[in-house]
C-alpha cells in the first residue's frame, strides 16, 4: 500500500492524531490562575516582523557573494525570481489549509500523502533548522571570540576590545548566550510573544544595509570602490556549473514555510495571511537585494562568502572601525533575535516526530523543557566543536530547505486533494518540480567536486 493509500478508518484516526499533534502552541482562549485569558489574535504588522524574521536570518551574510558568482543583473534578478516562487508556493500551502481547515503544514503533508508525508516534512524541518542554528551560533562565536578557520586569525569584538581573555573565549561567550539569551527568548509558547523582538531584529537588519549602502556610495562618490561586474565570467563548462552553487544559498534565504501555519492561526483574521506574505516578502527583498549590490559594490571581487568577515578590514574611510564593531554587533544581536523564531518550529516538529501520539507539547510542561534543554545543549556543542558548517550550509540548502520551500508545496497542490488546483496551479507546480530538482542536483555535484577537489590539493 503506498503513501496516502490508508483505508478511510485510518485516515480517519491519523487526521486526528495529527490535529491532536499540531494545533496551535496555545489555544486561543487559555485557563490561567487569574481565571480566562483571552488572546484576540496577532496583530497584522506583528505578524509581518515574525514572518520576516523567519525569512532574514544567515543567507543575507551570504548573498553578496551569490550576486559576485553570478553578477549584479542576473543575481538581482534571481533574488526576485526566488521570491515570487516562495510567495506561489506559500498561497499553495495556505489556500490548501484554509479549504480543509488545517492548522499546520506537517498536517497538510499527513492529510496528502499519509503518516510518511508527515515525517518526511518534519523530518527536513528539523535537519534544516538545526542545521541554521548551527550557522547562527558559529557565527556568534565567530564575530565576538574571533575565528581561525581560515589560517589567518580574525579578532572577535571582545578580543579586540579587552584582548584574549578566558572569559571572552568562544565556549564561555556562547554558554553565556544560551543561558541568558536563548533560554529565556525560546521559552516562549505563543509565536505572537516575539513579535517585539522580530520587530528589533528587522530593524537592525535594516541599520546594517544602511551602513553598507552608505559606506559603498561614499566610497563610489571617491573613485575608491570597484565597479562590479554585471554578468558572470564565463570562461569554461565548469564555470557555468560553478553558478549554480548559488541557488542553494537563494533557496535558504527565503525558507520560512514552516512557520507559516504558526502565524495564520494565531491571527483573528486569517483572510491577512496572503497580504502578510507579500509585504513580508516585498521587505526582505528589498533588504536582500540592497545588502547583496552594496556590499558587493563595497569589496568587489574580495567579497567573501560570509560577509561579515569582510567587516574585519579596513574600510578606508574615518572611523572605519567603530563601524565595522557596529555593523558585526548589529548583526549579531539580529541573529540572536532571529534563533527564537527558528527554534519554535524545530521543537514543534521534533516533538511531532518523537511522540506523534502524545498530547500537545505546549501542555506538557516536562516534555517541553527537556526537548528545549536537549535541543539548546546539541546546539551549543555542535557549535564549538564544528569549525564551520557553510558547505553542510549549501548542503542543506539543497535538500530539506529546497523540499521545506519548494518540492512539498507543489506535490500537495498536484495531489489536489480539496479540488481548487487550477491548470496554472499545476503547471507552476510542476515547473517549481523541475527546476528545484535540476538547478539543486547540480549545485550539489558542483559543491561535492569542489570539495574533493580541495581534499586532493591539501
Amino acid at each position: 500500500m503506498g503513501i496516502g493509500d490508508a483505508s478511510p478508518s485510518e485516515n480517519q484516526s491519523a487526521h486526528k492524531e495529527q490535529r491532536d499533534e499540531t494545533t496551535p502552541l496555545l489555544p486561543v482562549k487559555a485557563e490561567e490562575e487569574d481565571g480566562i485569558h483571552e488572546f484576540n489574535g496577532a496583530s497584522f504588522s506583528g505578524a509581518v516582523f515574525n514572518l520576516s524574521t523567519t525569512i532574514v536570518g544567515a543567507g543575507i551574510m551570504a548573498l553578496p557573494a551569490s550576486i559576485k558568482m553570478l553578477g549584479i543583473i542576473p543575481g538581482i534578478l534571481m533574488i526576485i525570481l526566488v521570491a515570487l516562487l516562495t510567495e506561489a508556493s506559500i498561497d499553495m500551502m495556505v489556500r490548501c489549509s484554509h479549504q480543509a481547515k488545517i492548522t499546520s503544514y506537517g498536517w497538510l503533508m499527513g492529510d496528502s500523502f499519509g503518516q510518511w508525508g508527515r515525517i518526511a516534512l518534519q523530518a527536513s524541518v528539523v535537519i534544516n533548522n538545526v542545521g541554521v542554528m548551527i550557522v547562527y551560533m558559529i557565527i556568534i562565536g565567530d564575530v565576538l571570540s574571533g575565528t581561525s578557520t581560515t589560517g589567518v586569525h580574525h579578532r572577535g569584538i571582545f578580543e579586540g576590545w579587552f584582548g584574549p581573555h578566558f572569559w571572552n573565549s568562544r565556549p564561555v561567550v556562547l554558554l553565556a548566550t544560551t543561558i541568558f539569551v536563548f533560554a529565556p527568548l525560546v521559552s516562549f509558547k505563543r509565536l505572537d510573544s516575539l513579535r517585539y523582538t522580530s520587530a528589533l531584529s528587522v530593524a537592525l537588519a535594516v541599520v546594517f544595509v544602511v551602513i553598507t549602502a552608505g559606506i559603498a556610495i561614499l566610497r563610489l562618490i571617491e573613485g575608491t570602490a570597484e565597479i562590479p561586474k554585471l554578468f558572470p565570467e564565463i570562461h569554461e563548462l565548469n564555470s557555468i556549473w560553478e553558478l549554480f552553487t548559488a541557488v542553494p544559498v537563494l533557496v535558504t534565504a527565503y525558507i520560512c514555510h514552516y512557520n507559516v501555519h504558526s502565524i495564520d492561526n494565531e491571527l483573528e483574521d486569517r483572510s491577512q495571511t496572503k497580504p502578510i506574505v507579500r509585504t513580508s516578502l516585498a521587505l526582505c527583498s528589498s533588504v536582500y537585494v540592497a545588502t547583496s549590490f552594496f556590499a558587493y559594490l563595497l569589496f568587489g571581487e574580495g567579497t567573501l562568502s560570509d560577509v561579515l568577515a569582510n567587516f574585519d578590514s579596513d574600510l578606508h574611510i574615518p572611523f572605519s572601525s567603530v563601524f565595522n564593531d557596529i555593523v558585526r554587533v548589529s548583526y549579531v544581536v539580529h541573529v540572536m533575535l532571529v534563533f527564537p523564531i527558528v527554534f519554535f518550529a524545530l521543537r514543534l516538529n521534533l516533538d511531532g516526530l518523537l511522540f506523534p501520539t502524545s498530547r500537545h507539547i505546549s501542555h506538557d510542561n516536562r516534555r517541553f523543557t527537556i526537548i528545549t534543554v536537549s535541543l539548546l545543549a546539541v546546539i551549543y556543542l555542535a557549535a564549538n566543536f564544528i569549525p564551520s558548517i557553510w558547505d553542510a550550509f549549501q548542503f542543506t540548502g539543497a535538500t530539506a530547505a529546497v523540499l521545506i520551500g519548494f518540492i512539498f508545496p507543489a506535490m500537495i497542490i498536484l495531489r489536489d486533494s480539496y479540488g481548487i488546483a487550477t491548470k496554472r496551479d499545476k503547471v507552476l507546480a510542476v515547473t517549481m518540480i523541475v527546476l528545484a530538482v535540476l538547478s539543486n542536483s547540480v549545485a550539489l555535484y558542483s559543491d561535492a567536486m569542489s570539495i574533493f577537489y580541495r581534499k586532493v590539493e591539501a
